[in-house]
Formats: C-alpha cells, sequence, structure tokens
C-alpha cells in the first residue's frame, strides 16, 4: 500500500478537546478512526479515546498482516467500543456512561470499507466530487430523508447538534458498515468531526481536495477554515484525510508505503493499551507526541524504501 496521510484537529470555542484521531496499519491493511466524545455527558473525552483505542489494539491483534473480514471487523471493534465504555462506567461508579459518535475506515486490497456511529462523518473525493459520503444518525438528517427540510436548511436547523446514535448510550448502538468500495489513484478519504463539516461546505472540501496541495497544508487550512466559519460558537475540529496511491507511482510526492513492514508488525499513531477500561486518562497521546510519532513513521518507511 501507498498513501499519502495527515491529521490535524483544533479546540474551537471549548473548553477541553473531547476529539480523538489516528491510523494504524501493517503491510497490507490500514485502519483510521475519527471520535468526537459527546460534551453533554461526563468524560467525552475518555469515552472518545477509549473507543479509538479498543479498535486499534483489535486491529494490532488482527491484522497478521491482513483482516480476513474488514467489514465484521468494523462492526465488532465498534462494538467492542461500546462494551469498554460500560466496563469504564461500573469501574468508576459514574452515574452514565461516557459516550462518543465514531467513524473507522478500513483500507485493504484497493478496497475502503467503513463504519460509523452517530454524526462524525467519512468522504470520499475524486477528481473533485463527492462520490461517497455517510449519512448522520441525527435528527436532522432524518428529517432530511424524509423531505421536511432541505439539505441547506439542516446546516441552520435549530435542532442539528442532536444526534440519534453513539457508543456509550445505554443500548446496543446501531453499527452502520460500508462494504467494499474500490478505491483508485488520487481518491481522498477524509474522516472528520461534526465540528469540521459543519464549518465547510461539501463543494469546498472537494474542491480543495483535488488542488492536489500536500496533505499537510489543506487539512490544517480546513480545519482552521471550520473553525473561523463557526466563529463563537465553533466546537472542537477534526480532520483526518488520506490520498490514495498507485503502487507503481514514482513521482517525488512523499508517501508512506507499507512493503516494508514485516509479518505481524503494526505502525500506528493510537498509543494501544490493553482494552481494560483502565486508566485510560493518562495513555492519550499529546499534539506533540503525535508529530513526532508521524515524523518518526515515515522516515523509517523512507529508510526501508531507499534500502536495496
Amino acid at each position: 500500500m501507498r498513501f499519502t496521510i495527515f491529521q490535524d484537529s483544533a479546540i474551537g470555542a471549548r473548553a477541553i478537546n473531547q476529539d480523538r484521531m489516528g491510523y494504524c496499519f501493517s503491510r497490507e491493511a490500514l485502519l483510521a478512526i475519527v471520535a468526537d466524545g459527546m460534551g453533554g455527558h461526563m468524560r467525552g473525552e475518555i469515552a472518545a479515546q477509549l473507543s479509538m483505542q479498543t479498535a486499534a489494539a483489535l486491529f494490532q491483534q488482527m491484522a497478521q498482516p491482513r483482516l480476513r473480514d474488514p467489514a465484521a471487523f468494523l462492526d465488532e471493534a465498534l462494538r467492542a467500543g461500546h462494551r469498554e465504555l460500560h466496563k469504564y462506567r461500573e469501574l468508576h461508579d459514574m452515574p452514565e456512561c461516557p459516550r462518543t459518535t465514531i467513524v473507522a475506515c478500513v483500507i485493504q486490497d484497493n478496497h475502503a470499507w467503513w463504519a460509523h456511529a452517530g454524526d462524525s462523518r467519512l468522504y470520499v473525493f475524486r477528481r473533485g466530487k463527492v462520490i461517497a459520503r455517510t449519512r448522520d444518525h441525527s435528527k436532522v438528517e432524518n428529517l432530511v430523508n424524509l423531505g421536511l427540510i432541505t439539505a441547506e436548511e439542516s446546516e441552520t436547523h435549530p435542532e442539528r447538534n442532536k444526534v440519534l446514535n453513539c457508543l456509550g448510550s445505554p443500548f446496543e448502538p446501531s453499527v452502520e458498515v460500508n462494504s467494499r468500495f474500490a478505491l483508485r489513484a488520487d481518491d481522498v478519504v477524509l474522516l472528520c468531526s461534526d465540528g469540521f463539516w459543519s464549518g465547510v461546505r461539501e463543494p469546498e472540501l472537494a474542491a480543495t481536495m483535488n488542488e492536489g496541495d500536500p496533505m499537510a497544508e489543506s487539512v490544517p487550512r480546513l480545519v482552521r477554515r471550520a473553525v473561523e466559519k463557526n466563529g463563537v460558537n465553533s466546537d472542537n475540529t477534526t480532520a483526518l484525510a488520506l490520498r490514495w496511491h498507485d503502487e507503481t507511482e514514482l513521482d517525488q510526492i512523499p508517501t508512506l508505503s507499507t512493503m516494508g513492514l514485516p509479518d505481524g508488525a503494526v505502525t500506528t499513531t493510537i498509543a494501544i493499551g490493553q482494552a481494560s477500561g483502565k486508566e485510560v486518562e493518562n495513555t492519550d497521546l499529546s499534539e506533540d507526541e503525535i508529530e513526532r510519532t508521524i515524523a518518526e513513521i515515515q522516515q523509517a518507511i523512507q529508510r526501508s524504501n531507499r534500502a536495496p
């Protein structure tokens, strides 16, 4: 696999950042995740972190070096995260369970599979157009589907933040899985929280992803734009974008290649621990640590690509 990837997050106008993002990959499979802890409930940041870590831990166990069934893996990974949140609530004797929305994507064999619960989104862009997108599990999305309001009206609807599905709810979540989407060279897969997509319209997203700018420039620029657009009401704003490349491409674009990874090895920006619900607060990576990890990953893979 060969790809370019970048992630960025901004706190917006909130007191803390409850969004979490990360990715990990073996030689033949990649997992990317964005989770948005729900601020109206206790410890939303813990919900996002624990859900992401649970999925990453399962990926590390099962991608050896590929997943047998990516769709089944995604369904199990999100449901396992839901169970871990309830274990965390019991362990800490909390009156309610921490909650989070989440979107996750697996890429393997030049195809993408994705799953989500809530209103964290995934887009696929091709040649300046949105060719696939998740549909929010929200009240406003239901109103659009029923024809009661337009997509444009949904952007300013007073109940646009009412989510109908998440991990950590009292009931088993509905995990919506999309199976086997064929990727082409230069396709862009974007995962983001609602603080991001609420501040950047789809045409602008598609146009920016089609410009060919490095991900390290376009993703932070869009995150800043979303925060500025949402102003004093801006939420935590997070995006993770991946551009897919043909293995035969020999251009000078700095890409990641997984070909040098041995069987059983997993490279990750996620602090993977035991999915036990214990001491999750101390396992998160700081922004500086994440950037150092990404730089180390890129340097190691570039060295392996140059090795005879």
